[in-house]
C-alpha cells in the first residue's frame, strides 16, 4: 500500500503542509515536537518519497485555477472568463474549480488533493481564515478576490464595496427617491453584506434621511429567487409604506426584484426605480435596463493573473499587495426612465 503525505497528516493530526515541510526539510516553519511526531509516523508507516514526481511537481506546468463559490451566478461566469482571455494571452491554461462555498473543496484546492498539477491558484474564499490558507498553501503562490481576508500576506484584489453602494443609493436620493429599501442585507456568505449596507447608510445620513430599519430586506444566497421573494415581502405592505426605490446588493437580486414588480402592476422606475451591482449581462437586455454599479472584471482579472504568474515567476518578490480595483455607476432607464 502506498503512502501519501496527506496519510501521514491524518495519523499525526497536524496538516498537510506541516509534513511536507518536514519531508523536504523545510524545518524553520516546524517546531521540534512536531517534526518528531512527523518523522516518528514517516518511519512507522513506512513513506517513501516518490523523487520522480517530487521533480515534476516543482516544474512549472503553466496551469492555473481559479477557485470560485457560485457557478450560478453570472458575475463569477463573467470574471472567470476575462481572467482565461487574460492568462491565456501569456500562455497559461485556467482551470476552474467551483467550490460551492464549502470549507473542504476551498482547502481541496489548496493542498494539491484537487487532481490537477497547478502553478498558483486564484481564490474568492468564502470560508477560510488567514491561518487555514497559510497553513494549507502548497499548490503554489495565490491571489486572493473578494471581500473577505483584509490585510492578509497574500495579494489581494477587490472593489470599494461601502463607496459602491454609496454611489449606488447617491444615485437614487439625487433622482428625488427618499424611501429607498436595501434587499440583500445579513444572510450571505461573505463581508459584501456588511459593507454595502454601512455604503447604504452612510449616502442616507449624508442626505439627512433617517434609516427606516423595516426597509431593510434579507436577501437569502442572493439568487433572483431571493431578490423576488424581498420584493414581494415589500409590496405586501401598506401602500404609503411601500418603497420608492430598491438598492439591491447584487444584480442577479435587482432582476429578481424587477420581475416581482412588474408582477404586482408597479411601473420601474415611475413607481419604484431599481438599481444594483455588478453590471451582469442579463441586466443590460433586461426591460428596463437595469442601472448598476459596474466593477471593471477585466482589470481584476489583469491584475489577479498578471500578480500570480509574476510571483510564480519568481519576478515579483515585495511584501504582498492589497489594490482596489475601480468601478463607475451604469445608470440606465430602471432608474432614469426611457
Amino acid at each position: 500500500m502506498t503512502v501519501h503525505l496527506k496519510d501521514i497528516a491524518a495519523y499525526t493530526g497536524v496538516s498537510i503542509k506541516t509534513v511536507s515541510n518536514v519531508v523536504n526539510g523545510n524545518f524553520e516553519h516546524v517546531g521540534p515536537e512536531t517534526r518528531a511526531l512527523v518523522l516518528e509516523a514517516i518511519k512507522k508507516l513506512n513513506y517513501k518519497p516518490n523523487v520522480a514526481a517530487r521533480r515534476l511537481r516543482n516544474a512549472q506546468v503553466s496551469v492555473l485555477a481559479f477557485a470560485f463559490p457560485d457557478l450560478s451566478n453570472p458575475y463569477f461566469a463573467e470574471v472567470a472568463h476575462a481572467i482565461i482571455e487574460t492568462a491565456s494571452a501569456m500562455n497559461y491554461t485556467v482551470l476552474l474549480d467551483y467550490t460551492f462555498a464549502q470549507r473542504d473543496k476551498e482547502l481541496a484546492i489548496l493542498t494539491g488533493m484537487s487532481p490537477h498539477m497547478l502553478d498558483g491558484v486564484i481564490l474568492d474564499s468564502h470560508t477560510l481564515d488567514v491561518e487555514s490558507i497559510a497553513q494549507n498553501q502548497s499548490q503554489g503562490p495565490i491571489v486572493l478576490l473578494g471581500e473577505r481576508l483584509f490585510g492578509t500576506p497574500f495579494d489581494h484584489v477587490f472593489i470599494d464595496n461601502t463607496e459602491a453602494a454609496y454611489v449606488a443609493t447617491k444615485h437614487l436620493i439625487d433622482l428625488g427617491k427618499r424611501r429607498i429599501a436595501a434587499i440583500g442585507v445579513q444572510q450571505a456568505l461573505n463581508e459584501a453584506p456588511s459593507l454595502r449596507l454601512q455604503g447604504y447608510k452612510k449616502a442616507l445620513e449624508e442626505a439627512n434621511l433617517l434609516l427606516d430599519s423595516s426597509l431593510l430586506v434579507t436577501g437569502g444566497f442572493w439568487h433572483r429567487a431571493d431578490g423576488a421573494r424581498a420584493m414581494r415581502d415589500l409590496l405586501n405592505r401598506e401602500r404609503a409604506s411601500l418603497p420608492d426605490a430598491v438598492f439591491c446588493f447584487n444584480d442577479l437580486m435587482a432582476l429578481g426584484a424587477m420581475s416581482a414588480i412588474h408582477e404586482a402592476g408597479y411601473r420601474i422606475p415611475e413607481d419604484i426605480a431599481v438599481i444594483g451591482i455588478d453590471d451582469i449581462e442579463d441586466g443590460r437586455y433586461a426591460t428596463p435596463a437595469l442601472s448598476t454599479v459596474e466593477p471593471d472584471k477585466q482589470e481584476i482579472a489583469r491584475l489577479a493573473v498578471t500578480l500570480l504568474i509574476e510571483r510564480i515567476k519568481g519576478q515579483r518578490t515585495q511584501p504582498p499587495e492589497s489594490i482596489l480595483v475601480p468601478f463607475r455607476l451604469q445608470a440606465r432607464a430602471s432608474t432614469l426612465g426611457r
